[in-house]
C-alpha cells in the first residue's frame, strides 16, 4: 500500500485526536485545583454544541455564535461545580463522582427532549474542500480544529502563568491548604477551573460538530476517548494530552482502515488498560510522594 495513503489516514486521525486532547485538557483543569473530575464532561460538549447550533438557526452570525457558545459552556461548568462538586469537596467526600454522572444523565435527557434524538448537521463557513499540503489532502475545516485546539490551550496556559488570577490557580493546584493560608479563595479557584473546563468543552463541541454532526449520543464516544487520553498522558501534563491525543487519533484511523470500523475504539481502550496496569500516574505524570 502506498505510503501516501497511510500518511493521509494518520494525519486525518491525528487532527481528530486533537479534539480528544482538548476535552482531556478540561479534565486536567478541574483535577488540578480540586482533584475532582466532571464525568459529565461529554454532555457539556454535546449540550453546548446544540446551543451553538440553535444560535445559528436563530440567525446569529458565526463569529458571534462562537463567543456565545463559549460563555454558555462556562456557565454550564459553573452549574456543575455548584450543584455537583462544591458540597462534596467541603465534606471531603467522593460524592462528586456520582453527582457529576447524574448531572450528565440529566443533560442527556434534557437534550433529547429539547432538540430530539436525531443527529443534525452543523453549518460552518469554513470550507471542507481538500487542499494538498506536503503530499496529503487536508481540509480547512480540519486545520481549523488544530488551530482552535492549540490556540485555546496556549491562551489558558499563558493565563495561568502570566496573570495574578492564573497564579492563584497554580498556587491552589500546588497546595490547596497553603494557598488558603496565603489568602487565596480555593472555592473561587475551583469555580474558575470548572468555568474554564466548560469553555473548553463548548469549543470542542463547536469544532467537532461540523465534522461529526450534532446528536445526543456524540457525548459518549468523545468522553471515553478523552478520558483515555487524560489517563494515559497523566492528569497534570497539558503537553502530554496533545501528544497522546494525536497518537490515539492516528491509531484509531489506521485501525479502522486496516482492521475494520468495528475496531475503531480498540486502540483507546488498549492504551487505557496498558497505562493503568503499567504506569497509573500516566506517561507524563509525576508520582505523588505523600508524608504519612
Amino acid at each position: 500500500m502506498p505510503a501516501s495513503i497511510i500518511a493521509q489516514m494518520a494525519i486525518s486521525g491525528a487532527l481528530m485526536g486533537l479534539v480528544y486532547a482538548l476535552i482531556a485538557y478540561g479534565f486536567q483543569l478541574t483535577y488540578a485545583t480540586s482533584k475532582s473530575l466532571n464525568f459529565g464532561q461529554g454532555e457539556l460538549v454535546m449540550v453546548s454544541a446544540f446551543f451553538s447550533l440553535t444560535l445559528l438557526d436563530l440567525g446569529v452570525p458565526y463569529w458571534l455564535m462562537v463567543p456565545g457558545g463559549l460563555v454558555f459552556g462556562a456557565l454550564l461548568g459553573l452549574a456543575v461545580e455548584r450543584a455537583g462538586v462544591r458540597l462534596a469537596l467541603e465534606q471531603r467526600s467522593e460524592g462528586w463522582i456520582l453527582l457529576t454522572i447524574i448531572l450528565g444523565l440529566f443533560l442527556f435527557s434534557a437534550a433529547e427532549n429539547v432538540w430530539g434524538r436525531d443527529d443534525r448537521p452543523f453549518p460552518t463557513p469554513i470550507s471542507s474542500d481538500p487542499i494538498h499540503v506536503l503530499g496529503v489532502d487536508v481540509t480547512p475545516l480540519e486545520l481549523s480544529v488544530a488551530v482552535g485546539v492549540l490556540a485555546v490551550m496556549a491562551l489558558i496556559e499563558v493565563f495561568k502563568r502570566r496573570t495574578l488570577l492564573g497564579k492563584a490557580f497554580e498556587a491552589v493546584s500546588a497546595d490547596r491548604d497553603a494557598g488558603e493560608l496565603m489568602g487565596i479563595s480555593a472555592t473561587r479557584t475551583v469555580m474558575l477551573s470548572y468555568a474554564l473546563s466548560g469553555t473548553v468543552a463548548a469549543l470542542a463541541g463547536i469544532l467537532v460538530s461540523p465534522i461529526t454532526t450534532v446528536g445526543p449520543t456524540m457525548a459518549s464516544a468523545l468522553v471515553l476517548k478523552a478520558f483515555s487520553v487524560a489517563v494515559v498522558a497523566g492528569l497534570d501534563s497539558g503537553f502530554g494530552v496533545v501528544l497522546v491525543g494525536v497518537l490515539l487519533g492516528a491509531l484509531e484511523s489506521l485501525a479502522s482502515f486496516y482492521v475494520g470500523s468495528g475496531w475503531r475504539e480498540a486502540p483507546g481502550l488498549a492504551l487505557l488498560i496498558l497505562a493503568l496496569a503499567v504506569r497509573p500516574t500516566g506517561v507524563f505524570g509525576k508520582a505523588a510522594i505523600r508524608k504519612v
